[in-house]
């Protein structure tokens, strides 16, 4: 985590309200197109890897890259399961997703040759109700459902979200990637459903409340001030896991330094693309790379 995060998060956090990318193809290194007769205009096109519709970033960076005749073409996978399997085998140059916990652990237990070479955003995780059961969180009663993601890393967020709000309580050595097993007392005898984060906003309905993070619930098309009712604090001030929870662009680790992904990350992180994430995604997202 760079050493201003605080300072950046709490600007953030004083501006924005916050309640709350399948394909492959053969990258291996960027390739180039260029027209016929035509070398001098050659693009080098970079593959990256995403999950969920909330792209409008990549659209500004391209617009940024175009000096440089580089461009960006998303690739887009519908779960978390398939982008740094798809970058450690070649299939893209780059993946932008998931933040550094998850990054950890999947290099930890699928032994992927990956590093992040430049920070993005952080993504708040929040409860959405159902507002056909429930309008607050003191509404969830005994035999509740509640559904939260199955992967450790943003199950564990759910759950400290789950205790902060007063549902359960959980065993403190387990910091911030808590399981189930792990929950030591339940205040509500509520029952808590694991699944697929891209797959939450459709379990909604049938449950009185899910944790989404920020991105699969946009791409759902969830508001994250209208259709919350409690999210996880993202001051580092207060959540020590916060450094753990940025968003990163990630390359193999062979290409780590190499000048061209360089210059996707200084694209991305530009007033820019900050400007194009406030707009559209109203307080998902906040912008947290070194200024």
């Amino acid at each position: 985590m760079k050493k201003n995060l605080k300072k950046l998060l709490a600007a953030a956090l004083t501006t924005t309200v916050v309640l709350a990318l399948a394909g492959c193809g053969s990258a291996g290194n960027a390739q180039k197109d260029a027209p016929a007769g035509d070398d001098s205009a050659a693009v080098t096109v970079v593959k990256v890897g995403v999950v969920g519709e909330y792209n409008a970033q990549w659209e500004t960076i391209n617009e940024l890259l175009a000096g440089d005749n580089i461009r960006v073409e998303l690739v887009k996978f519908a779960d978390y399961a398939a982008p740094n399997r798809a970058l450690n085998d070649g299939e893209v140059d780059l993946n932008a997703f998931q933040h550094k916990a998850f990054l950890a652990n999947e290099i930890e237990t699928k032994g992927y040759d990956i590093v992040d070479i430049g920070d993005t955003f952080i993504s708040p995780i929040s409860m959405y109700h159902n507002k056909n059961k429930i309008s607050s969180v003191e509404d969830i009663q005994d035999g509740d459902v509640i559904a939260i993601p199955s992967d450790l890393t943003n199950g564990g967020r759910a759950l400290k979200l789950m205790e902060a709000v007063g549902l359960i309580e959980c065993d403190p050595a387990k910091g911030f990637v808590p399981t189930k097993q792990d929950i030591t007392k339940y205040n509500k005898q509520i029952e808590i459903l694991e699944a697929e984060s891209a797959t939450l906003a459709n379990i909604l309905p049938d449950c009185a409340a899910a944790i989404i993070n920020g991105g699969n619930a946009y791409t759902a098309g969830l508001d994250p001030i209208e259709d919350t009712i409690a999210t996880e604090n993202v001051d580092p001030t207060v959540n020590e896991a916060v450094p753990k929870l940025v968003n990163v662009i990630v390359s193999r680790t062979a290409d780590k330094d190499n000048e061209v992904y360089k210059k996707v990350v200084e694209a991305y992180q530009t007033e820019e693309v900050e400007k194009t994430i406030n707009e559209e995604y109203k307080g998902a997202f906040i912008c947290v790379w070194e200024k």
